[in-house]
C-alpha cells in the first residue's frame, strides 16, 4: 500500500490466525459436578484473596453488594420433601419446605444422578417438557430425595439435601487458583441435559447419534455409532492424536500390564462407541496409551498435537459422587490427580505451546441456577432411545430433542497464552474445545453442533503470551473430611 497523504492505518488481527502458535491442545473431562457446586463461590474466593473482582455468575450470595453486575442475593433453594411423608414414602415436592444453598462439610458425597429424566425434573418439576422456557430450575431436590429414597440399599440422605451443596476454595484450593490466575467461563454447558455417556459422545464427535441413554440401552440405538469422531478427522488429515488412559489394574475393572494391550485399553475409552474406536486398537495401537506415557510425552516433547486424556474412573480419581455409601469417593483425591496431570505439562518443555483444557462430562444432577441454552441440533436426528415412561415417551416439548444444551459444568483453560483471571461470558457448550482443534488445525466442523460454537480463541492472548512462566500453584488439599454418615444438612 502506498500512502500519498498522511493517513492513520488501522489493523485487524485475526485471533484464528495467532491461534497456529497452539501446537498442542489436550483436554480432559472428570465426571458429574455442576458450575455453580464447584466454582458457584469463586467470586467470594478473589474478595478473600486480592484477585480484582469483575462480573461472574456464580452463587448470589457470594456477590458484592456494590459493582459489577450480578450483584448480591440470597442463597437459592429448591422446594424440598414434605417432612410429613418420610421413608418409605416416595418424596411428596414441597414447596413450603424449601432447601437452600450451603456449603457442603465432606469431600464425599452420594451420586445424584443427571440421567434424562432426573435431567427434565430439574428443569422444571412441573414442565418436564420445557414447554414454558426458560427453566425454572426448581426439580434438584426431589430428583435427589426421590432416587435416593428408592435406590436398593436407600441412599442415607433421603431427604436429598446432597443437591444444594456447593464447596469452596478451602476444598478445592488448586482448582480455585487456576480458575483465578488462568481462565474460566460463567457459561459454559454440556451439551445434552442427560447422563455421561451420550455427553461424552458429544464431546469427541459432537453428536451422541440420537441416543440419550448409554449403548445398548435400547434396541434401537445403534452401536457402534457411525458419527465421525474428531480422532477419525486428525488421522484423515495427518494430525497426530492420542488419547490416554488409566489402565488401573485388573482388579479395577483395569488393564494387566505393562506391557498394556491397545484392545483394554480402548475399552477404557469413550471411543470405543463408535465404529472407528472400534478400530484403533488393530489399526491405530500407538494412538491409545497408558496416563504414564502422558508424563513421558510432555516431559520429552512427544505429546501428539491433539490429546484427550480420559478420567481415572477405575481407581477412583474422576471427581465422581460415590455410587455406594461403603465405597466414598473423594473430590480431592480426584482434584490432587488432575493437579499432577497439569503440573507435569507447566513444568515441562511442552508448556511452551500447549493448551489444557478442564471441564466436566455433565452436571451430576448437582444444582446450579442457570437454564440450559437453546442450541443448535446436531445432525437433526432426535431421541432414538427413549426406555418406557420416560419423559418425552408420552409427550413432547423443546427439552425433548437435542436442541437445548445440558446444565453449565466448571472449565478451566491453562496455557502459556491463556489471558490472566479470565471469565467468557460467551455461550457455548463443550463442543467448542472440537470447534478450537477444527480452527487450529484447519479441519471440517464434525456437526451443526461444533460448527455453531465460538472457537475458544477469546480465551488466548497471543500477542502477548501471559503465562510463559507458569505461576507456582498450591498443593491441592488431600486431608478434608470424608464422611457420607450423617447426611448432609444446610
Amino acid at each position: 500500500m502506498t500512502l500519498t497523504a498522511t493517513t492513520t492505518v488501522t489493523a485487524t488481527f485475526n485471533s484464528a490466525v495467532g491461534v497456529t502458535n497452539l501446537n498442542h491442545i489436550v483436554f480432559l473431562a472428570q465426571e458429574n459436578r455442576s458450575f455453580d457446586h464447584y466454582f458457584g463461590a469463586l467470586r467470594g474466593y478473589w474478595a478473600q484473596n486480592g484477585y480484582p473482582d469483575q462480573s461472574f455468575d456464580g452463587l448470589p450470595q457470594f456477590n458484592p453488594t456494590t459493582g459489577a453486575a450480578p450483584l448480591q442475593g440470597p442463597a437459592p433453594t429448591n422446594p424440598g420433601c414434605n417432612p410429613n411423608n418420610p421413608p418409605p414414602s416416595d418424596c411428596v415436592f414441597d414447596t413450603a419446605n424449601p432447601v437452600p444453598s450451603f456449603h457442603l462439610k465432606t469431600e464425599c458425597n452420594e451420586n445424584t444422578s443427571p440421567s434424562w429424566n432426573e435431567a427434565h425434573v430439574d428443569w422444571n418439576y412441573n414442565d418436564q417438557l420445557g414447554l414454558f422456557p426458560p427453566a425454572a430450575l426448581n426439580g434438584f431436590v426431589y430428583s435427589a430425595a426421590h432416587d435416593f429414597r428408592t435406590n436398593n440399599p436407600p441412599f442415607l440422605d433421603v431427604n436429598g439435601n446432597t443437591a444444594m451443596g456447593y464447596f469452596d476454595g478451602s476444598d478445592l484450593n488448586y482448582y480455585y487458583f487456576m480458575a483465578s490466575n488462568f481462565a474460566t467461563s460463567d457459561r459454559w454447558f454440556h451439551p445434552a441435559m442427560t447422563r455421561t455417556p451420550p455427553n461424552r459422545d458429544f464431546l469427541i464427535a459432537a453428536t451422541s447419534g440420537g441416543t440419550v441413554n448409554p449403548p445398548g440401552t435400547n434396541a434401537n440405538d445403534s452401536t457402534p455409532l457411525t458419527a465421525t469422531t474428531i480422532f477419525e478427522e486428525l488421522q484423515n488429515a495427518g494430525i497426530t492424536w492420542k488419547i490416554y488412559v488409566d489402565p488401573a489394574t485388573p482388579a479395577q475393572g483395569g488393564c494387566a500390564g505393562p506391557p498394556y494391550d491397545p484392545a483394554c485399553l480402548v475399552g477404557l475409552s469413550y471411543v470405543k462407541d463408535f465404529a472407528f474406536g472400534q478400530t484403533i486398537a488393530t489399526k491405530y495401537p500407538q494412538n491409545i496409551a497408558p496416563i504414564s506415557q502422558y508424563t513421558t510425552d510432555v516431559q520429552n516433547g512427544t505429546l501428539p498435537q491433539v490429546a484427550q486424556i480420559e478420567p481415572a474412573t477405575d481407581a477412583g480419581f474422576d471427581e465422581h459422587g460415590s455410587n455406594s455409601d461403603s465405597v466414598p469417593t473423594n473430590i480431592q483425591t480426584g482434584a490432587n490427580y488432575v493437579s499432577g496431570l497439569i503440573n507435569s505439562l507447566m513444568q515441562s518443555p511442552s508448556w511452551k505451546d500447549t493448551a489444557f483444557i478442564l471441564t466436566y462430562d455433565e452436571f451430576g444432577g448437582l444444582y446450579d441456577h442457570v437454564s440450559p441454552q437453546p442450541a443448535v441440533s446436531p445432525d437433526g436426528i432426535k431421541p432414538v432411545d427413549f426406555q418406557p415412561n420416560d419423559v418425552c415417551t408420552n409427550g413432547t416439548g423443546p427439552t425433548c430433542d437435542f436442541t437445548f444444551t445440558g446444565y453449565r459444568v466448571p472449565l478451566i483453560v491453562v496455557s502459556p497464552f491463556t489471558k490472566k483471571n479470565y471469565v467468557s461470558h460467551t455461550v457455548a457448550d463443550y463442543t467448542a474445545i472440537l470447534k478450537l482443534i477444527e480452527t487450529r488445525f484447519n479441519v471440517p466442523a464434525l456437526t451443526k453442533r461444533d460448527a455453531a460454537q465460538m472457537d475458544m480463541t477469546e480465551f488466548f492472548d497471543f500477542t502477548n503470551p501471559p503465562w510463559m512462566t507458569p505461576p507456582n500453584p498450591p498443593a491441592q488439599f488431600t486431608n478434608g473430611a470424608c464422611s457420607l454418615n450423617p447426611p448432609p444438612t444446610p
